[in-house]
């Protein structure tokens, strides 16, 4: 009973006694804080596109030929100036692959920060 009773007492005046506070006041006259940050980034890239045509085109076209109405049906091409100097050209595109575009590429980017805080009392 003597234990618990003074426990008891211990207790009740450790929680009774006042508070102190003290003030803090700093002890320094000037100072400075510098911080740097690096950072580095990489982005890697991959495009591909492939272009596609459904239908057919026929183109004819030239100098010094007699072309018909209708090329892709009459092919009965003939020399306006027998014997003089010509042109002659005859594109088809059937339907397929027109194009492609392959890029890889990789981008890295680097970055460094420094600042510098001044401060005095």
């Amino acid at each position: 009973m003597i234990r618990k009773l003074s426990l008891a007492l211990l207790v009740g005046v450790l929680f009774e006694l006042p508070g102190h506070t003290a003030s803090v006041v700093p002890n320094f006259t000037r100072g400075t804080v510098t911080s740097e940050t690096t950072s580095t980034q990489t982005v890697v890239e991959l495009i591909r596109e492939v272009q596609y045509t459904t239908g057919e085109s026929y183109t004819v076209s030239g100098t010094n030929i007699n072309i018909p109405s209708n090329p892709g049906l009459d092919t009965n091409y003939t020399q306006i100036d027998p014997g003089a100097p010509f042109q002659f050209s005859e594109t088809y595109l059937g339907p397929g692959i027109a194009s492609e575009i392959e890029i890889d590429r990789t981008i890295t980017t680097e970055s460094y920060t420094t600042s510098i805080s001044v401060f005095t009392q």
